[in-house]
């Protein structure tokens, strides 16, 4: 582990503002699941998203970001993600290390962070389909809101080319 303090959402937004990507941030109670967070829809339009941190038995790690109710085959999606083995749910510490986040908020904003690229984010194609991207802002008590394409660019700034790729069933 690195000594590396964990970037801030200040600090996305500022990276966002350098890349001239448009974002909006809605904070809001903390929320810890999916049922958690319906409660936003009426205020934050676009795509919500839930994210997975996972690793293969070679410990290649990866963010799978989906629509919020999408189902993801844990047991098949390691042949879409072109990993070495079925996948597991990633340790609390390595998520902590590669991506500056706690456990109930996984983002793919977290690559801000991965500066050793240690991180493969798959963006779920049905995903895609929105205009508007929602994710937090390393932390779960806000939401921003990104376009679908300025993600994909935030991405590439981070120095990961993101995999879209349908990984719901």
């Amino acid at each position: 582990m690195t000594d590396r303090l964990p970037k801030t959402a200040q600090d996305l937004f500022a990276l966002l503002d350098r890349l001239s990507i448009k974002h909006t941030t809605t904070e809001h109670e903390p929320v810890f699941t999916v049922s958690e967070s319906e409660s936003l829809r009426d205020r934050i339009p676009g795509g919500h998203t839930k994210n997975l941190f996972v690793k293969d038995k070679k410990d290649r790690y990866f963010v799978l970001t989906v629509e919020e109710n999408a189902a993801v085959d844990l047991k098949t999606v390691h042949k879409v993600i072109d990993a070495s083995s079925r996948v597991s749910f990633g340790k609390p510490e390595k998520m902590l290390e590669y991506l500056g986040v706690i456990p109930g908020s996984v983002t793919v904003f977290g690559a801000i962070n991965d500066t050793d690229n240690k991180v493969t984010f798959v963006l779920d194609s049905e995903l895609m389909k929105h205009e508007l991207i929602n994710g937090h802002p390393l932390s779960n008590d806000a939401t921003t809101t990104i376009g679908r394409d300025d993600l994909i660019r935030f991405l590439d700034a981070t120095g990961h080319t993101p995999l879209v790729l349908k990984v719901t069933e």
